[in-house]
């Protein structure tokens, strides 16, 4: 069986391209399709992987400016060729799924999140933009809608990474999505020393505005409680500005260091509304629990009393209440069962779900 797999864009490597690593132990043979590729940027086999690109990689500076030639990038995907392939299989969040199909393959789409920037967060985008911007986006956004919608009939199955994006899938495109979780990179995170002191709470994401740090020094500030943030991006040096005493900034941290600081932590705190957020995962393989805003993916991974506590509101206030409701139970919550949790989050089960759900899409055909 002949297999395609298109990937957005490879200029960094984040949740989507270790979806994509998996997907590839799958299909070992799949020919790789993606507008831009940074190879500067990846590692491991990707880095080193034949891959085909659109014509966008061809384009001055594409490199760093990709998401310039969005509104080119529909046209892009539809001049790939796939004569000749059984199965195609789409990793959408960036344009993707959007390619032309031979009759008789079948097209399987994983969404990591249909494009926010024209959905559930093109409010927040195009408020960022000069007037000018936001004339052309608007313009641009509306029509890339149309085809997102469109090409969404191009799919024979939809997978979704979480029930809150099968929820998106069936909102924006009115279709089903089966849901395999992405895969979390267990190896890398265990439960720490019997004795290991744990002493302060953790956020660890990057710096940008719907992550929501801001809310987390908020917070924190005036607690007699420390606060470590994880992370870079362009909101640091506002979150700089004014920094509490009780709460460190470290940036970015290398991948042997990031499990120790979850080893350490007394809870992370996870404050965003994400597709399904790794992150918190990642924390409890390590036995930490986790104090979520209780929207989005989050509602998949943590369970409530269990792993973790919810706070309803995106406020300082709402996460203070909960940092106290989570220290009048912190006993009860207990690191072997939180570890034996994450666990069910592995690559291995990633694999073998995504596979039954292709298989299933043969066996309807």
């Amino acid at each position: 069986m002949r297999v395609a797999i298109i990937h957005y864009w490879l200029v960094a490597q984040r949740g989507g391209e270790k979806v994509l690593e998996e997907l590839l132990k799958i299909y070992p043979e799949a020919d790789v399709f993606t507008h831009v590729v940074d190879r500067d940027r990846l590692t491991g086999d990707l880095a080193e992987r034949p891959i085909t690109e659109t014509f966008i990689g061809r384009l001055p500076f594409a490199r760093r400016h990709y998401q310039k030639y969005l509104a080119l990038m529909p046209r892009a995907l539809e001049e790939l060729d796939l004569s000749g392939y059984d199965l195609v299989i789409s990793s959408e969040s960036g344009p993707a799924k959007g390619i032309i199909v031979p009759p008789g393959a079948r097209h399987v789409c994983y969404v990591h999140s249909p494009m926010r920037y024209i959905w559930d967060h093109y409010h927040p985008y195009a408020a960022q933009l000069g007037r000018v911007g936001r004339m052309y986006f608007s313009r641009l956004a509306h029509r890339l809608r149309i085809w997102d919608v469109t090409t969404a009939a191009r799919v024979d199955r939809f997978v979704a990474n979480s029930s809150f994006v099968a929820d998106r899938v069936q909102r924006y495109y009115n279709r089903e999505a089966d849901i395999v979780y992405p895969p979390v990179d267990l190896e890398a995170y265990s439960l720490p020393e019997a004795d290991t002191l744990r002493d302060y709470y953790l956020f660890v994401s990057q710096l940008v505005s719907y992550k929501r740090a801001d809310l987390v020094i908020e917070a924190f500030a005036g607690m007699e409680r420390n606060l470590l943030v994880v992370g870079e991006g362009n909101q640091r040096a506002e979150l700089e500005r004014d920094l509490p005493e009780n709460v460190t900034l470290l940036g970015r941290v290398s991948a042997d260091d990031l499990p120790r600081l979850y080893q350490g932590a007394r809870a992370l705190i996870f404050p965003a509304e994400e597709d399904f957020g790794i992150v918190p995962v990642e924390a409890m393989a390590c036995g930490t629990p986790v104090i979520a805003y209780g929207r989005g993916g989050a509602r998949d991974s943590v369970i409530e009393g269990k792993t973790g506590l919810f706070f309803l509101n995106q406020t300082a206030s709402d996460i203070r209440a909960a940092v106290t409701a989570f220290e009048s139970r912190e006993q009860a919550f207990d690191a072997a069962a939180l570890n034996a949790h994450a666990r069910k989050f592995s690559a291995e089960r990633f694999r073998r779900e995504f596979k039954a759900v292709v298989d299933a899409a043969f066996q309807n055909a």
